[in-house]
């Protein structure tokens, strides 16, 4: 069963969500995450897809107060990411209570580091964050395109101990019209061994379903749980 995983991307402690990874386009959900991951817990999801907006634009890890708050008072498996950008940073992660750790930009831009961390923790703990637009590599919040492949990208660092990808189309992000198949499709065909973090575009319960037959690892669902176009009685009863 494919895992369905419940994004809280924070800004200044809240739940909010962006457009496109517009920071302009915010939109605030809740302004207490610790209620929202319960939720999320009481409908037996098991993983949770925290994010710090703040550490994004910082570049230094903002909001680990509430990592570790959710951490401590949940049983969820939280993957962090959002302004990971050094050593110190990951091991502020890690003690905070991160399950495992997600690096995008800094993947692109400091690939010895990054692979430093597939070496120190291992490919377990580290999920390599490959967002895409038109099978480019998209970073730093998406505000920075690159001319470097999704595939060369994930085949690269499969090779250096890489196990897990988050993978969003950054063209569908936030705007509930379905996510990338293709672009998994792809990424399944080429590297079966890779366990593959759907993100992106999902609006309807069909769209997991339809990722869930493609044997995808997981799926990162936000905007249309906090919009109810997909419920936790939904997901609750699937995992039933």
């Amino acid at each position: 069963m494919i895992q369905i995983i419940p994004a809280i991307d924070l800004i200044d402690g809240k739940c909010v969500r962006l457009t496109q990874g517009d920071y302009a386009q915010k939109k605030i959900y809740n302004e207490n995450p610790l209620e929202v991951a319960k939720s999320f817990e009481d409908a037996g999801i098991q993983r949770l897809h925290l994010v710090d907006l703040d550490g994004a634009k910082q570049k230094r890890i903002v909001n680990h107060k509430v990592l570790e708050l959710l951490a401590t008072k949940t049983n969820l498996h939280i993957d962090f990411g959002g302004g990971v950008q050094s050593d110190e940073m990951i091991e502020i992660a890690f003690n905070s209570g991160a399950k495992q750790v997600t690096g995008g930009s800094v993947a692109v831009k400091n690939p010895e580091l990054f692979e430093g961390w597939l070496q120190s923790y291992g490919g377990e703990k580290i999920i390599l964050g490959a967002d895409a637009r038109d099978e480019k590599i998209a970073i730093s919040g998406w505000e920075e395109a690159t001319t470097t492949s999704v595939y060369d990208f994930v085949g690269n660092y499969i090779e250096k101990g890489a196990k897990y990808a988050i993978s969003t189309d950054v063209a569908k992000d936030g705007l509930l019209e379905g996510p990338s198949f293709q672009l998994y499709k792809n990424l399944q065909d080429q590297f079966p061994s890779l366990q593959i973090i759907a993100s992106g575009g999902v609006s309807v319960m069909d769209d997991i379903l339809k990722l869930d037959e493609m044997n995808i690892f997981g799926v990162i669902v936000g905007k249309a749980i906090y919009e109810g176009r997909i419920t936790l009685k939904q997901i609750a009863d699937l995992h039933k």
